[in-house]
């Protein structure tokens, strides 16, 4: 049995995993402002730097996988709390245990991004950037030149925490000290959340109206079993994978965008990323 890391694990998705990971005998170190063994404010640099040495304390010196499910969805005037949340809460409490990972034994991590990545539009390179650099200034000048501001930090911080897992995952100090990292990106699912958005009439209404083919919302507890999955031995060959469980909402949408063929102009970089992936591999290896 391991011992596992779980944010967000008050409510909804996250708690739905740590039950399961509990009831198959794992030890789970649970995060959250509330109800959790380790009780901490993600959004502020005090409240990680507690949850970071928490881990480390509580731990026994390693760990078998991570799930990062806490995060905030798009709340008006409170956007430098969900960028916070949502983007630090999860690289840095990433950045920050990572040590304790690699010692576990092909140890998992399962990040929680979301299906907001394509389907929302309007997310520029720009504010993708900005959270990449950590500059929350310009993440809110940005998203307050905008429509929608509340919409532009919560799908930002997740397009950007989708980015951050495919640049990271492959890294020595991820993929090259045997720690696979994936993310999933859920669509709806009746969480909490949802389910007090829902009795806003307008803002129910636009939630209905979202295109899910398969219709209805997801369970959490469907959610967790797909968390289960990538942190089990079945995906010791999965790295740096985003995984969309949303039923159809981002093939609604994106039906012809992905995946895309490698096209001429491209291919400077491809050859560039393939002879770095040498010196990755040497590294790697020891040789």
């Amino acid at each position: 049995m391991g011992v596992y890391v779980v944010t967000g694990v008050a409510s909804g998705m996250g708690r739905a995993t740590a039950n399961e990971l509990r009831w198959r005998g794992h030890r789970v170190i649970g995060i959250d402002l509330h109800r959790a063994d380790i009780c901490a404010d993600l959004s502020t640099e005090e409240g990680r730097a507690k949850a970071i040495a928490g881990v480390h304390e509580q731990s026994g010196g390693r760990l078998e996988g991570a799930v990062f499910a806490a995060g905030l969805g798009p709340i008006p005037g409170k956007e430098e709390v969900v960028a916070k949340v949502n983007f630090l809460g999860t690289v840095e409490l990433a950045e920050g245990i990572r040590d304790l990972l690699a010692r576990g034994n092909e140890s998992k991590v399962v990040i929680f991004s979301s299906n907001s990545t394509t389907t929302v539009p309007g997310v520029t390179p720009e504010i993708v950037k900005a959270f990449w650099d950590r500059d929350f200034n310009t993440v809110l000048k940005i998203a307050n030149q905008s429509e929608a501001p509340s919409t532009s930090v919560y799908a930002g911080s997740k397009t950007a925490l989708a980015h951050w897992v495919r640049r990271t995952a492959t890294s020595m100090d991820w993929a090259g000290q045997g720690i696979r990292m994936n993310a999933l990106a859920p669509g709806a699912i009746l969480t909490p959340m949802v389910e007090s958005q829902l009795e806003i009439p307008e803002h129910a209404e636009q939630i209905k109206a979202l295109p899910i083919p398969l219709g209805g919302f997801g369970d959490p507890a469907d959610i967790a079993q797909w968390v289960l999955f990538m942190l089990s031995p079945a995906a010791n060959f999965l790295c740096g994978s985003v995984i969309f469980l949303d039923g159809g909402t981002d093939a609604w949408f994106r039906a012809n965008d992905f995946p895309l063929p490698l096209a001429p102009e491209q291919m400077e970089h491809f050859t560039k990323r393939y002879q770095e992936y040498q010196e990755f591999r040497k590294q790697r290896d020891g040789k």
